[in-house]
């Protein structure tokens, strides 16, 4: 494989962070793992059957495409789709056995429009995010207007998300929430629903369990739910993230460096090319203010990121030449701390890494 930008995956290590998350949480919980978003960045397929290794049944992604995917690496595992699936490929959706989330009474009714098979299902509850679900202000209403509806389904879950889990300040917020799905739970005891979710990474390792099935996502890749928490001992970034050296060079003091002319050398200065950019998922909010490491020593980016490349100062790092690898992410810089260097989430930076960086496994997916 030619090497100019990639990523090793340890799938080893993603097994090590659920073991130590599954650890934690309430050994009556299942443990649904959430592979949307390629994985978050990780390989869908690849880190599934790492999963099922271990024991995982559960996966979740966000639309129909990422679930035909995940069957295939995951035959007897149960899928939900998280997000919009168009009502038309409603019978692809029963035809991979795939669990549906069904958050509205229209979108319900459009889903059995177009098939005369009963779909699995989760049903969507909206406890105060406002994104999808039916309305849990009022719960006993909430749980009609799903009692109604379930019977044209294969019911297999309820589940709610809770928005202001990862922090301490959303503690309030988030003890509300879970009261509201309670009592639209409550009310549907009866129909003896199998699965009842909402504790995703951060309510599952923050707060008192409630539900028998746990949505772990980001925590399984490493990465903190919000950059305040604290990630169990143990747990850490499953992602290197490399690429080399392309070119070194003197530069002159007074010299500027890259597009615009954003960066002026103040002395003279060795300065290498890195044939990774913005083209491969690097953002270009780390023009001037992002680093890298190359020979043990950090190298501050010099001048704007480029598409394909970028520029790093290397003038304290002896010998620096062409071919040398450069680590861009690992478990000692990783996405959590890049992203606090541009203000945004470590989720944002793995996802947003392309398709042309090849991604390696380390560690059998089985």
């Amino acid at each position: 494989m030619y090497r100019r930008s990639w990523i090793d995956i340890d799938l080893n290590t993603i097994r090590e962070n659920y073991r130590i998350c599954r650890s934690r949480i309430d050994p009556s919980m299942d443990i649904m793992a959430v592979v949307k978003a390629d994985a978050y960045g990780h390989g869908d397929t690849e880190v599934s059957r790492a999963l099922r290794s271990c024991g995982v049944r559960h996966f979740a992604v966000s639309n129909l495409e990422e679930a035909v995917r995940v069957r295939s690496a995951v035959p007897d595992g149960q899928i939900l789709v998280l997000g919009y699936t168009p009502a038309e490929l409603a019978g692809e959706i029963y035809e991979n056995r795939i669990c549906q989330a069904v958050y509205s009474p229209e979108y319900a009714l459009e889903l059995c429009a177009r098939t005369d098979r009963r779909i699995m299902a989760h049903f969507a509850v909206d406890t105060g995010m406002n994104r999808i679900g039916f309305d849990a202000d009022d719960p006993e209403k909430c749980a009609e207007e799903i009692r109604r509806l379930s019977a044209r389904f294969d019911t297999q879950g309820i589940f709610t998300h809770l928005c202001c889990a990862d922090t301490d300040d959303g503690a309030d917020f988030t003890a509300g929430q879970v009261g509201k799905f309670r009592k639209t739970v409550g009310r549907l005891a009866d129909l003896k629903i199998p699965y009842v979710h909402c504790m995703n990474s951060a309510g599952s390792l923050r707060h008192a369990p409630y539900g028998n099935l746990a949505r772990l996502g980001i925590v399984l890749y490493g990465l903190k739910p919000d950059m305040s928490n604290v990630l169990p001992d143990g747990v850490k970034s499953a992602m290197r993230w490399q690429s080399v050296v392309a070119m070194v060079k003197k530069v002159h003091k007074g010299e500027s460096i890259g597009y615009g002319c954003s960066y002026t050398a103040r002395s003279e200065m060795t300065v290498a090319t890195v044939p990774t950019g913005y083209a491969d998922g690097y953002s270009r909010r780390l023009s001037n203010t992002g680093r890298v490491f190359v020979r043990g020593h950090e190298a501050p980016i010099v001048g704007r990121v480029c598409m394909d490349q970028m520029m790093i100062d290397v003038t304290g790092a002896d010998g620096v030449q062409l071919g040398d690898r450069v680590v861009l992410l690992d478990e000692n810089y990783n996405a959590d701390d890049m992203a606090a260097e541009i203000g945004t989430i470590g989720y944002e930076v793995i996802c947003d890494i392309g398709k042309r960086v090849p991604r390696i496994y380390r560690g059998c997916p089985l």
